[in-house]
């Protein structure tokens, strides 16, 4: 079991340190938190150990997972790394590109490996389907969010499209080719409601639209190809999965069959993937445990969150 350590002790937080204290493939050290009141009151309630300083934790631990504010990502990082510890860091990996590039330069200087929290990447409704997300064309993101103050130091593009970057850059094989995007500032200081649309140079479109100041929650994305339309319901752990092929020579009763203007027949039918249930923060966690323990890449890369963390930087640019 690897000895664990978490920074920050926020609403996630709390939740990393519950998963972490019941996983079987890490040792719960204890945590850092800056505000003395609320550490003590962690630690008095649920019986984890308040470290006094971000090194004395880090000192005590083999992997240090780092659920603290955006800002303080990098400097967290930096210290871990640079004292030998594995770095789990939640999404967006950094505030700047420059600075993720300084982590990805140190973990190989140090010989450490890195995770990055894109939690939906375990979500059970994508894992069930992304293996037919073979060559999509046109893809559509919708989320939205009610209103909550947490995330609000930075643009709703790292705070929640981030997501769907990172979701889209994993299965389309290709470079961005342009970007297209409007954001808009209602209650914050940085824009809460934003669009984009990702051009990719083999011809992909990615069309995404977030929003925290929603009056409901929706997680929703659709990905289209030349042989199926795939739709992920992140939120409800849902999908649909609606596929085509040639149709048959003898037609059944109840077979959906379309014909063009040239005659061709195609057959539409319905696949129902099995979604499995799981605890997506649970098993980012793990398999980066695995992946210490196995030498091997973990899934969400520090190279992954670069590069969904650039592509949000090319988005709030073009605003």
């Amino acid at each position: 079991m690897l000895k664990a350590g978490v920074l920050g002790a926020g609403h996630l937080g709390k939740i990393h340190l519950n998963l972490i204290n019941h996983s079987q493939k890490y040792n719960l050290v204890g945590f850092y938190d800056p505000i003395k009141e609320n550490a003590a009151k962690i630690e008095a309630e649920f019986g984890y150990k308040s470290f006094d300083s971000i090194q004395e934790l880090i000192d005590a631990v083999d992997v240090v997972d780092i659920v603290t504010p955006t800002l303080s990502h990098f400097d967290c990082a930096k210290q871990a790394i640079e004292k030998g510890k594995h770095v789990f860091i939640e999404k967006p990996i950094t505030k700047t590109v420059e600075e993720a590039e300084t982590i990805i330069e140190l973990s190989k200087k140090h010989n450490v490996k890195g995770q990055v929290g894109h939690v939906e990447r375990f979500n059970p409704a994508f894992t069930a389907v992304k293996d037919l997300i073979t060559d999509p064309m046109f893809i559509e993101t919708h989320r939205l969010a009610e209103f909550n103050s947490r995330g609000t130091d930075v643009p709703v593009v790292l705070d929640l499209m981030i997501h769907d970057i990172d979701i889209i850059l994993s299965v389309v094989k290709s470079k961005v080719k342009k970007i297209n995007a409007s954001g808009v500032a209602i209650i914050s200081d940085t824009p809460d409601i934003a669009n984009a649309r990702i051009e990719f140079e083999n011809g992909c479109v990615a069309n995404l639209t977030a929003s925290r100041i929603s009056l409901k929650n929706m997680r929703k994305t659709r990905f289209f190809q030349r042989d199926a339309y795939i739709a992920v319901d992140f939120f409800e752990k849902a999908t649909e999965v609606v596929r085509m092929k040639d149709a048959p020579k003898v037609q059944g009763d109840f077979d959906l069959v379309l014909q063009n203007a040239e005659g061709v027949k195609k057959q539409i039918y319905f696949e129902n993937p099995i979604i499995g249930r799981n605890n997506a923060i649970l098993d980012e966690l793990e398999t980066f445990a695995d992946a210490i323990n196995n030498n091997t890449t973990p899934i969400v890369t520090l190279e992954h969150g670069t590069e969904a963390l650039r592509v949000a930087h090319m988005i709030i640019n073009d605003f």
